[in-house]
C-alpha cells in the first residue's frame, strides 16, 4: 500500500498573507544574501518550527495512530480489502493517495473514514463518494 505513486508531486503551493513589516524584514534579508529568496526564507522558518515541536508531533501521531509519510491505496489493494470483508480508516500525515482506478463505489465500500494532516489525492468522484467521512 506504500508503494510511490510516479505522478505525485513532492509538495503542495501554500499561500499566506505577511504584514507589511514582516515582509520587509523578510526582503531585507534576501537582499543581504542571508537566503536566496522569500520561499527559501519562508521555507527555513517552518522547518525550524517543527524542529522545534519534534517531540510534540512524534507524540501526536502516535496518540492518533498516523501513517507518517506517503501511503497510497491502488484498485488491487481496495479490492483486497473488499474481498476479506474489512473497511479501512485512513490516517495519514503528510499525503494519502488512492489511485485513479479506483472506482467511488470500491472506495465507498472499503473506506470507513479517511483523516489527513497534509494532503489528500483521490478522483473528484471518489472525494464525492467519501465527502461524509473525510474529517
Amino acid at each position: 500500500m506504500t508503494s510511490p505513486r510516479s505522478k505525485v508531486p513532492e509538495s503542495e503551493k501554500v499561500t499566506i498573507n505577511l504584514g507589511y513589516v514582516d515582509l520587509g524584514h523578510v526582503d531585507l534579508l534576501v537582499a543581504e544574501g542571508f537566503y536566496a529568496n522569500r520561499t527559501d526564507f519562508i521555507r527555513t522558518a517552518i522547518r525550524n518550527q517543527l524542529a522545534l515541536q519534534a517531540e510534540a508531533v512524534r507524540q501526536v501521531v502516535a496518540r492518533k495512530m498516523l501513517v507518517l509519510g506517503l501511503q497510497r491505496f491502488s484498485r488491487t489493494d481496495l479490492e483486497a480489502c473488499q474481498a476479506a470483508g474489512e473497511t479501512l480508516d485512513i490516517r495519514v500525515l503528510g499525503l494519502a493517495s488512492i489511485d485513479d482506478d479506483v472506482s467511488a463505489a470500491l472506495a465507498q465500500a472499503t473506506i470507513a473514514s479517511v483523516t489527513v494532516l497534509g494532503a489528500f489525492q483521490a478522483s473528484a468522484a471518489v472525494k464525492a463518494a467519501l465527502a461524509g467521512r473525510i474529517g
